[in-house]
């Protein structure tokens, strides 16, 4: 379960965006990428390097606000970044051993959602349930030969 529920996390993450119509949606998670890229700064245990990684994820979500290609790096990076903490032993969460892996699991799935261009989920099932939902056409019926 501590490898699946990241997972199902991150599809949670692009449902619940899916709420937020665009413009607003790409300018939204660009600013939840530069929050993420600042989540350690309080005690990751990597210094100076914190701060460095800070910086250049405020770029990206910088570039982000324009670019969802942009936001799906950011979270890449992010991914990277929690495997550094995990391996350290440095979890995002103080008091949970293995949350920094949850995070490099989930951020990915969100990640492949940005690059594909932040679509709208809840779009996607409606579609899905209304082609579900259609009676399946009646056979062709052929007059008498």
């Amino acid at each position: 379960m501590q490898y699946i529920a990241p997972v199902f996390i991150g599809v949670l993450y692009a449902l619940l965006m899916s709420l937020i119509r665009e413009p607003h949606r790409r300018r939204f998670n660009a600013i939840m990428v530069g929050g993420a890229g600042a989540a350690y700064l309080s005690g990751g245990g990597l210094d100076g390097w914190e701060f460095a990684f800070t910086a250049v994820a405020t770029y990206v979500a910088y570039r982000g606000l324009e670019s969802w290609t942009f936001i799906g790096i950011g979270w890449l990076l992010h991914t990277a970044w929690d495997i550094v903490h995990h391996i350290k032993g440095n979890p995002i969460v103080p008091f949970a051993h293995g949350s920094s892996l949850g995070c490099a699991i989930c951020d990915p799935v969100i990640a492949l959602w940005c690059f594909r261009g932040g679509p709208s989920l809840l779009r996607y099932f409606r579609k899905h349930r209304r082609r579900a939902a259609r009676p399946a056409p009646s056979p062709a019926v052929q007059p008498p030969a």
